[in-house]
C-alpha cells in the first residue's frame, strides 16, 4: 500500500471517529439541549483543562531541552517544544504512534543533532514515560482499589492487559541494551523465518539494518546509565507530563458542574484508561479511547452529559494536537519551501546557458 493511500485512510478513520463522537454528543435523547449546555460550561475549568494540556506538552519538551543541553546541543526551548509537538502530531496520525519518533529524529538531525543522540533522547523519554505511567497508575489503583473494582467491574481485563503490555515495554528496551547477543539471535531467527515465508526479500540487508539499529539503542541506553541525576530529572518531568494529560478529565468533570466523585478517583480512571487504550494499533488509539471513556466514566457524568464530556475531553487531549500540529507543520513547510530571491542580472547572465530552474 502506498504511503499516500495509508495517510488518506488514517485521516478518513480520524474523521469517521470524530463524526461518531459528534453523533454521541448531540444525539443523546437524555440531553435535548446539548448545544446550549456547551455554552454553559465553566470557563475557568475549561482554562484549567488547557493548562493541563499545555503542561503535558511543556514538561515533555523540557525533558528534551535538558537532555540535549547535557549532550552539548544548546537548543532553545522553542525547538524542544517543536520536537515534542512533532512527536505528538505524527504519533497521533499514524497507527500505533509509529510516525512520531522517526519524525523527531529527522528534525533533530536537520538541527545538526546526531542520530545517535536523538535516538538516545527518545529512548530515554520512552522508558521514563512508560515507567512513570505504570508506577503512578499502580499506586492510584491500589489506593482506590474498591472504587475501581466496582466502577470497572466489566472492563478490568482490559486494564490488566494494558498494564502488562505497558510494563513489559520497559524491560524489553533494557533487554536490548544489556543482552545484545540474545536479542541479535532472536532478530536473526525472525529474519530467517521471514525469508522462508517470502516476507523478507533480502535477509542480509535486513540483518545489517536491524543490527545497526540495535547498536544505536545499545550505545544510547548505556550512555544514559552514566548519568543517574539526569535520569532522575527525566523521570520527574515524565511524571509531571503524564499528570498534566490525565488531569484534563478532572477539569472537564468540574466544567460540567458535576459532583460526587473525588478528583483522585477521576485521575485513577484516567491513568487506567490510558494504559488500556495506548496499545491499540490505530491513529491516536481512536475507537479504544472513545469507547473506553464511555465505559470507564459511565454513571459519573450525570444528566446525559457523558457524550458532551467525551467531545470536550477528546478535543483537549487529541484533536487540539492535530490542529496545532497541522498548523505548525504547514507553516514550517511554507517557510522552508519558499523560493529563494531571483539572482541579480549579473549572476543570471553567468548561468544563461543553464536549463530553467537549474544552476551549475
Amino acid at each position: 500500500m502506498k504511503a499516500s493511500t495509508r495517510r488518506l485512510l488514517n485521516f478518513l478513520f480520524i474523521a469517521a471517529t470524530l463524526a461518531l463522537i459528534l453523533i454521541i454528543a448531540f444525539g443523546n435523547s437524555e440531553l435535548e439541549n446539548a448545544w446550549e449546555v456547551l455554552f454553559t460550561l465553566n470557563p475557568f475549568w475549561l482554562l484549567g483543562a488547557l493548562v493541563c494540556w499545555f503542561s503535558y506538552l511543556f514538561f515533555d519538551a523540557l525533558g528534551y531541552y535538558y537532555f540535549l543541553r547535557k549532550q552539548n546541543h544548546a537548543v532553545p526551548l522553542s525547538f524542544a517544544l517543536y520536537i515534542s509537538l512533532t512527536g505528538f502530531y505524527y504519533g497521533n496520525i499514524t497507527p500505533g504512534a509509529s510516525g512520531g519518533q522517526p519524525m523527531q529524529i529527522y528534525y533533530m538531525k536537520k538541527r545538526d543533532i546526531p542520530i545517535g543522540i536523538g535516538t538516545s533522547g527518545i529512548s530515554m523519554k520512552f522508558i521514563c514515560n512508560q515507567l512513570m505511567t505504570v508506577l503512578i497508575a499502580s499506586v492510584l489503583w491500589i489506593i482506590n482499589a474498591r472504587f475501581i473494582s466496582v466502577q470497572l467491574s466489566g472492563a478490568i481485563w482490559a486494564v490488566v492487559i494494558g498494564w502488562i503490555i505497558n510494563f513489559a515495554a520497559v524491560p524489553l528496551i533494557l533487554l536490548i541494551a544489556l543482552h545484545r547477543p540474545l536479542v541479535q539471535a532472536l532478530v536473526g531467527f525472525f529474519i530467517r523465518l521471514g525469508a522462508k515465508l517470502r516476507l523478507i526479500k533480502n535477509p542480509e540487508v535486513a540483518t545489517v539494518r536491524v543490527s545497526t539499529m540495535l547498536d544505536t539503542y545499545h550505545a544510547s541506553v548505556l550512555r544514559l546509565g552514566r548519568h543517574p541525576k539526569q535520569i532522575a530529572l527525566q523521570l520527574l518531568l515524565s511524571a509531571l507530563s503524564m499528570l498534566g494529560l490525565t488531569s484534563v478529565v478532572i477539569c472537564v468533570y468540574y466544567a460540567f458542574g458535576q459532583t460526587g466523585t473525588p478528583w483522585h478517583q477521576l485521575l485513577t480512571i484516567s491513568f487506567l484508561l490510558f494504559l488500556s487504550a495506548s496499545y491499540t494499533p490505530l491513529p491516536g488509539a481512536s475507537g479504544a479511547q472513545e469507547g473506553g471513556f464511555l465505559v470507564y466514566y459511565r454513571g459519573l457524568f450525570t444528566a446525559g452529559t457523558i457524550g458532551l464530556a467525551l467531545l470536550v475531553w477528546r478535543f483537549m487531549t487529541y484533536y487540539l494536537f492535530l490542529l496545532l500540529g497541522a498548523a505548525v507543520s504547514i507553516a514550517v513547510q511554507f517557510r522552508t519551501g519558499r523560493r529563494k530571491p531571483s539572482p541579480e542580472p549579473e549572476a543570471a547572465g553567468e548561468n544563461a546557458g543553464d536549463p530553467p530552474g537549474e544552476s551549475r
